[in-house]
């Protein structure tokens, strides 16, 4: 029992070193003083029932009771019993916790902050990981599967590192795998016996074996190999080899790490929600700003747009480029407006990017760790997030004359940036289409004009959250057949249509400015997020156009260049946040409570569905305590219906035969069967239902068997049946008419073992209640409630059943093998010489 205790500690601890990669998921370290406390619950209530010799199946049951426990306490809703017993409002808890973390995984890239979601995701995760790696490791004694649950753990930044992996984590958590197999291996050679060098001598308790020694040696090697091999092999990393031989770019690039946030998924995540969360409050001169810009998706691949890694260098936030100043800009037809801003964001907000209106000159405020993406245009950090910041910047606002965007010629063909910004997977679909749109057109503009048109509701375009937002080629397609989406989709088929034109193109995300407004102050919730398209003109740089229905947006801007294309013709463009005080067939949430308030009931027609469903986790909650419960009622259900079956057998009274005077085998006599005074005389059949009259008697002897077994009193299957009639006789329980109840069974169960007349069923069955109701009556009611809900006669049952087929799948694959081993090579090649 000491060495299990010593395994249970190793186990616990080598879990805690597999999840050594989650350093490299979260910013601070809360969630390893979490996952330690949880960790450390869960193998002290492991060691604790293993001191109590509880039974093996108690030991997944207490550490699982342990981890529920654990997160009890460290995330804690407010409605527990005595502060640390888990009530109905804390599964609820745990429920919101849950769907907050699916879409916190969606929305934040690493590090990530330490957000309740996210460890309480990460603390349940490494608690389970805990819990199957002590079973397998002491409980089964099968350590080396323990590696699979442990190496799910480290497949958790192999799935979000996209270009290279952190070398350390593997090592860490190799490590605590190869201590755990040690562990259990040193264990198995103590127990077997004294150990001995390779010369004979005997090796002392604390000396290391010299094969322990090579074993270490081995397994260390292993590790380095493993983790330098993908080093020295191109393509399998950018890290190590990439910077020592100078292949860096010098600047922060992020890849999937701080400031890449999967910027459809969030926005997706975002509009979807019944409820309304301030985001952003921003104060501006600018008496009709535009959108304030986040974050861009400018590459496209088969699964749709995505976002390229940021670069820039550190503290370039503080000095940005100035287009006035910026001679390859042409005057012609532009006008350059400078404004100043400042954003306060709330802690809704976590993303590392800063909000800014169109192209920022100047900002304040901002520590050294942002940095500036000139080809991206936003401001984005390595180290720090944008929640709870106050900062300020003068910006620059482009307007456009539809005769200047006409006048800007094509790109080169091999100029690099209209390489990366038109190259489009080949879709027959929309090539055909774009071909139809801009058959004619003789300038990029009048190209991108004809694609921004068509998506009108005269065309049968229509805005509804009700969709799904996927951007791949299908989901693109689809949109184009369906011609129902929001404004990701509007967004992406736009920039993906452009491309196809030959036309530079990119996907952006920021804010609208909503309907909440405050003298020159802007308030922004989830529902104002947005996306829109970009389109690059030379000589000009990326022009914004929004092909979302402006009806349906709340704080639409329309410009010059890219007027309403659903407004009346009368209607000219507008310069500011597009009008839309009636309310539109899919429109947003446009109706207002006040002059500033937002309703958050008004989601529009296309997101009713989803603001009134409510939340799904209950229903999976409830499907999954109904399947407990019925799995925990299976064993009760199999013991009834073998129970019914066997009684069912002993039906109305046979024909007796009398007693039978003649039995040679003294059988027949009351007196010779060993009856006590008082017992009813025994009575026989003859004929035919000599044989149903012994089965009637084996069923209910059987049944009383387990009866036995449940109220788990001692069983001899060795034993006679006048041997245990007597034994149960002796219990205080039983007596009187109990008592000659277990002699009548006792001498059916002998007569139809050795005589040839056994004793009729009727009288059996209800000697075997009174019997039954007496053995109840002796036990505890612990002991009576097991008897009915885990009856312990059919849970061996099942597991002789299991061991039986273990064995015979063991047979079966031991007698391949030994057919494959006799066609070995090596044993031909070894038979071959011996001749």
């Amino acid at each position: 029992m000491t060495t299990r205790r010593h395994l249970g500690l190793v186990a616990a601890a080598a879990t805690l070193m597999a999840a050594a990669p989650m350093a490299t998921i979260f910013q601070d370290w809360t969630w390893l003083v979490q996952c330690a406390i949880t960790v450390t619950m869960i193998g002290g209530a492991g060691m604790l029932v293993r001191s109590l010799r509880a039974p093996g199946w108690l030991h997944p049951v207490a550490m699982i009771g342990a981890l529920l426990l654990a997160l009890t306490w460290l995330f804690p809703s407010g409605d527990e019993f005595l502060a640390v017993l888990p009530s109905p409002a804390t599964i609820g808890h745990f429920g919101a916790l849950l769907a907050q973390s699916a879409q916190d995984v969606h929305t934040y890239g690493v590090p990530v902050p330490d957000g309740d979601a996210l460890l309480f995701i990460t603390a349940l995760g490494i608690g389970s990981v805990a819990v199957v790696v002590d079973v397998l490791t002491v409980t089964l004694r099968r350590p080396a599967l323990a590696g699979l649950p442990m190496l799910a753990i480290y497949s958790v930044p192999v799935a979000i590192y996209v270009d290279s992996v952190p070398a350390a984590p593997f090592v860490v958590g190799a490590v605590g795998y190869l201590w755990l197999l040690m562990a259990d291996n040193v264990d198995r050679v103590r127990r077997f016996g004294r150990r001995f060098t390779g010369d004979g001598r005997d090796v002392d308790v604390w000396e290391p074996s010299p094969l322990a020694a090579a074993g270490r040696r081995l397994a260390v090697l292993g590790v380095v190999i493993a983790v330098l091999i993908p080093l020295t092999i191109p393509g399998m990393t950018s890290g190590l080899l990439t910077n020592l031989s100078g292949g860096g770019t010098g600047g922060t690039g992020l890849g999937n790490g701080p400031g890449q946030v999967n910027l459809f998924a969030a926005l997706s995540g975002q509009l979807n929600q019944s409820e309304v969360t301030e985001m952003i409050r921003v104060t501006t001169n600018d008496p009709s700003p535009a959108y304030l810009r986040i974050g861009i998706a400018d590459e496209l691949r088969e699964d749709g747009f995505a976002s390229r890694p940021p670069r820039g260098r550190p503290d370039s936030a503080r000095s940005l480029p100035d287009p006035r100043t910026d001679p390859d800009i042409r005057n012609t037809g532009v006008s350059h407006d400078a404004y100043q801003a400042t954003v306060e964001v709330t802690g809704n907000f976590n993303m590392a990017l800063l909000p800014t209106y169109a192209v920022p000159v100047q900002m304040r405020d901002v520590d050294g760790n942002w940095a500036y993406d000139r080809t991206a245009q936003i401001v984005f950090s390595g180290r720090s997030r944008a929640r709870n910041m106050t900062y300020g910047f003068e910006y620059v606002r482009t307007s456009y004359t539809p005769g200047a965007l006409r006048r800007s010629q094509p790109l080169p063909a091999d100029d690099d940036l209209r390489q990366a910004f038109t190259a489009v997977p080949q879709v027959p679909q929309v090539t055909q289409l774009v071909g139809e749109l801009t058959a004619g057109a003789r300038s990029d503009y009048d190209r991108v004009l004809a694609i921004y048109e068509h998506f009108s509701r005269d065309n049968g375009f229509t805005y509804s959250l009700a969709t799904e937002g996927g951007t791949a080629s299908q989901d693109i397609v689809n949109f184009l057949d369906n011609r129902v989406g929001f404004c990701q989709q509007y967004a992406a088929a736009m920039a993906w249509l452009v491309r196809a034109a030959d036309v530079p193109a990119r996907v952006a995300f920021g804010f609208t400015n909503g309907s909440r407004r405050q003298e020159n102050t802007y308030t922004l919730t989830n529902l104002n997020l947005h996306a829109w398209t970009e389109v690059y003109f030379d000589g000009l740089g990326w022009v914004p156009f929004d092909p979302t229905p402006a009806a349906s947006i709340p704080g639409s801007v329309r410009s010059e260049w890219a007027p309403d294309v659903d407004a009346p013709p009368d209607a000219g463009p507008s310069a500011g946040p597009s009008a839309a005080p009636s309310a539109a067939p899919s429109a947003g949430p446009l109706p207002q409570t006040g002059p500033d308030q937002l309703d958050p009931g008004a989601l529009g027609a296309g997101s009713a569905a989803d603001s009134t469903a409510g939340p799904r986790w209950p229903w999976w909650t409830l499907a999954g305590v109904i399947a407990v419960l019925v799995l925990a009622a299976l064993p009760a259900a199999r013991r009834a219906t073998v129970r019914r079956r066997r009684l069912a057998r002993v039906v109305a009274p046979l024909t007796p035969a009398g007693t039978d005077p003649t039995d040679a085998s003294g059988a027949g006599s009351p007196a010779a069967s060993g009856a006590t005074a008082g017992a009813a005389p025994l009575m026989t059949v003859t004929g035919a239902d000599a044989g149903a009259a012994r089965q009637h008697a084996h069923a209910v002897w059987s049944e009383l068997v387990d009866t036995l077994v449940d109220l788990r009193m001692p069983v001899d299957r060795s034993e006679t049946p006048r041997a245990t009639a007597g034994r149960l006789a002796a219990l205080e329980s039983v007596h009187g008419a109990a008592a000659d109840a277990v002699q009548l069974l006792s001498q059916a169960e002998e007569r139809a073992r050795y005589a040839r007349q056994p004793v009729p069923g009727e009288p059996l069955v209800e000697a075997l209640g009174r019997v039954r109701a007496a053995l109840a009556a002796g036990v505890g009611r612990r002991t009576r409630l097991a008897a009915r809900l885990l009856p312990l006669s059919v849970l061996l049952r099942w597991r002789d059943a299991v061991v039986e087929a273990y064995s015979r799948v063991f047979s079966v694959v031991g007698r391949w093998r030994d057919a494959a081993a006799r066609l070995s090579p090596r044993r031909l090649l070894a038979n071959r010489a011996g001749r």
